[in-house]
């Protein structure tokens, strides 16, 4: 039996695709008309002009996007992928293979398109909404995790593709896509599909700023999602956030609909100057800002969607999955102290897998329309806990050109039953240590070209079933926002 998406999702996906295509070369054209001119006239806007064009902004609603392009060599790796929504495995996973250069889609940041409106109501009060769409710029594909594990399903790992489950799974929007009302004094509410509160607060306390080619917890969504990708961005959530002179505040809850399970999250945060920690003169802006954030996440029947096996393949419905099924909960605390020109960023997260006090039966249809036929209810009957921690520093060399280092460690309990610590299991206490080390130089305000480079090595249980265990990936590439 073939699993077929509705028609009508098919074509609304080729729409956006095209609309994709077009904004790129729309917002290219200018770029590519300059540089076909022989000599630019006293008439004819400088290159300098063309790149740090205004926002594409009416009425209160504007047009914005991401390109980003590189190109990597990587020590082990896996093939490009069209769908994958980071392109490559851009970390040390289990398929990881071959010595491979290729080009290179998303390295510092994921390549997007979007709408999104602050339209004003009265002085206090505006109507707010953004829709956003993640894609591949090598293959024009809308991002899709879960086509990518499709794609590798019974194939072996020395032969597979890049691949792993995602929170963007070919939906129209695989972004965000909600709508609410932002009041000054109040704060802002919102409903529809949302970040979760991690995944907003990643960017600012990632000292590689979430990029898939120089950050773990960029690369991978299993922090900003709690424990799984999948719920990096939630459906159907209702979000209210808050900031009041130094402090702030964000609650999000997900309604839960179908097989999808309830989740809940809270944020608290607060900016300090050492006036504020009780130094006195001291809290001089000379002497730099602390910013802290603390956070909870609640996730309920979260699924963790894997390629089927060989033996799956024979007789599961062709284009469907394997999942694990668990209960979620996490607690975090991020770090930033700023003192001009040095950045200092530090973070850990605590995440505790349970088995699901819901369980789901196979057969149901998750995020993207794709069908569940494999599940696992009872992979932790021995709670894992998941440890993430990171630290690192970004430096303005000059305003134009910053340095940046970062260190990123997980650490896993044995959950096996037996206390194991050796890679006989994947279930066996285990690590995983990166590090990076990146340069990034703005061309213009709407252009960057960046180069770096990150180490990952995974061991003992974490390492389990590895092709290779370690791995190199330098990068070079290039990022136009509009």
């Amino acid at each position: 039996m073939k699993i077929k998406r509705p028609l009508y999702r098919t074509k609304i996906a080729i729409a956006v695709k095209d609309s994709i295509l077009f904004a790129t070369m729309l917002s290219l054209a200018p770029i590519a008309a300059f540089a076909d001119t022989p000599a630019a006239t006293s008439n004819t806007p400088g290159l300098s002009a063309i790149l740090n064009h205004d926002d594409l902004t009416y009425g209160g609603v504007t047009l914005y996007g991401t390109i980003d392009v590189g190109f990597v060599h990587q020590t082990h790796g896996t093939p490009l992928s069209d769908s994958y929504t980071d392109g490559l495995g851009y970390v040390i996973s289990k398929n990881s293979n071959k010595s491979i250069n290729t080009i290179a889609p998303n390295g510092m940041s994921q390549s997007k398109i979007g709408l999104k409106g602050d339209i004003k109501i009265d002085d206090d009060l505006s109507a707010v909404f953004k829709l956003e769409t993640g894609f591949s710029p090598t293959s024009g594909m809308l991002s899709d995790g879960r086509k990518s594990l499709v794609a590798n399903n019974g194939v072996p790992l020395d032969a597979q593709t890049s691949n792993a489950d995602s929170s963007r799974s070919g939906q129209v929007f695989n972004g965000v896509a909600y709508a609410g009302i932002n009041s000054k004094e109040w704060g802002t509410l919102t409903l529809g599909r949302q970040n979760s509160l991690l995944t907003d607060a990643v960017g600012k306390y990632d000292p590689q700023g979430a990029s898939y080619a120089f950050s773990v917890i960029g690369y991978s969504g299993v922090m900003v999602g709690g424990g799984n990708t999948r719920d990096a961005r939630l459906d159907s959530a209702v979000r209210y956030s808050h900031q009041w002179r130094a402090g702030r505040l964000a609650m999000l809850y997900h309604f839960g609909n179908g097989n999808n399970g309830k989740a809940y999250q809270l944020n608290l945060g607060r900016d300090f100057t050492l006036a504020d920690l009780g130094l006195g003169d001291l809290g001089s802006s000379n002497y730099g800002k602390l910013s802290f954030d603390a956070f909870y996440s609640n996730n309920r029947s979260t699924v963790n969607a894997a390629s089927l096996s060989a033996a799956q393949v024979l007789t599961k419905p062709t284009g469907s999955l394997a999942a694990t099924i668990s209960d979620n909960t996490a607690y975090a605390l991020m770090l930033k102290y700023t003192l001009n020109p040095v950045n200092l960023y530090a973070g850990y997260e605590h995440i505790r897998y349970a088995n699901p006090s819901s369980p789901l039966a196979a057969g149901f249809s998750d995020i993207g329309g794709y069908l569940i036929s494999v599940v696992n209810n009872t992979a932790f009957t021995n709670e894992k806990i998941l440890g993430i921690s990171w630290v690192g520093a970004k430096v303005a060399i000059t305003p134009k050109l910053d340095l940046t280092g970062a260190y990123y460690h997980y650490n896993q309990n044995s959950y096996k039953g037996n206390s194991c610590g050796d890679s006989s299991a994947g279930s066996c206490s285990g690590s995983l240590n990166a590090t990076s080390l990146s340069l990034n130089y703005k061309i213009s305000k709407r252009l960057d070209a960046y180069g770096g480079a990150m180490y990952s090595k995974v061991n003992d249980g974490l390492s389990s079933g590895y092709l290779h265990t370690s791995s190199v990936d330098p990068m070079v590439g290039m990022r136009y926002n509009f």
